[in-house]
């Protein structure tokens, strides 16, 4: 006579077992390489990610705070917004009034844009709220400068005595031009330190850049994703689905953990 024990359902209870121990890591596994995913993607904008990060993550300062952080020699990395003012501004070429003009060559090599030549224009140039002004390190403007780019594309034939004398005549150039206007309003990343001419500014930190946009928060993450919104979308997906995931498999693992007490 064959005797079965009482609670037990042969092989589909050993299966649903089997499954119980399995899928938490599992789930785990697959929220992990998710989150990894869109890690990678948001990388693949190079310097572009990094300064939305450091833009977003950085805490808002008003520009008194930032001259009494600088009065009490506190290096402290913040983000302060007003109004663009100078007593030097120059001039483009449609008469709008600058304090700021970057002009850059670049050549296609290997499927990447690289610098061959750069022109700056600048003037001391201040960040003004009401009464009280900042002013800014233009000289340590960089990667972090986010205004929307004017450019114009050709060939190296088409320029000769901007790109080196071997550059084949076919390949492709373009020529991006960065420019802040004296009417603008702006936001400024950079810690205030007021310099030995007595002048307080606005300046980079070691691994953190001096930041400067005229663009909206969105506009500029816009400007610094290169307009791939796609990217963008498949990268926060990815991100977002790993951690729920992550969490699902975790959570599933503490549940299964009590039950078996």
């Amino acid at each position: 006579m064959l005797t079965r024990r009482v609670g037990s359902f042969g092989p589909f209870h050993a299966r649903r077992r089997i499954i119980r121990a399995v899928t938490p890591p599992v789930l785990v596994g697959l929220g992990l390489v998710a989150f990894a995913i869109g890690a990678l993607l948001l990388r693949s904008f190079g310097t572009g990610y990094r300064i939305g990060r450091i833009l977003s993550a950085t805490p808002r300062a008003s520009v008194a705070e930032a001259l009494e952080l600088a009065a009490r020699g506190e290096p402290r990395y913040v983000r302060v917004s007003g109004r663009l003012d100078s007593e030097e501004e120059f001039e483009d070429e449609h008469h709008r009034p600058l304090v700021f003009r970057r002009v850059r060559i670049e050549t296609l090599r290997g499927g990447h844009w690289q610098t061959v030549e750069e022109h700056r224009q600048a003037v001391e140039f201040e960040l003004r709220d009401g009464l009280q002004a900042i002013a800014i390190d233009h000289a340590a403007l960089d990667t972090g400068l986010v205004v929307i780019p004017r450019e114009s594309s050709g060939t190296a034939g088409e320029v000769p005595d901007s790109v080196p004398a071997d550059l084949p005549t076919d390949t492709p150039v373009r020529m991006l031009v960065d420019q802040v206007s004296a009417v603008e309003h702006a936001s400024v990343a950079g810690v205030p330190v007021t310099g030995a001419d007595g002048v307080t500014r606005l300046t980079a930190l070691p691994g953190r850049p001096l930041i400067l946009t005229t663009l909206e928060r969105d506009e500029a993450m816009r400007i610094l994703a290169h307009g791939r919104r796609t990217r963008v979308a498949a990268a926060a997906v990815a991100l977002i689905g790993g951690l729920v995931v992550m969490a699902l498999g975790l959570g599933w693992a503490f549940v299964e953990a009590l039950v078996a007490r």
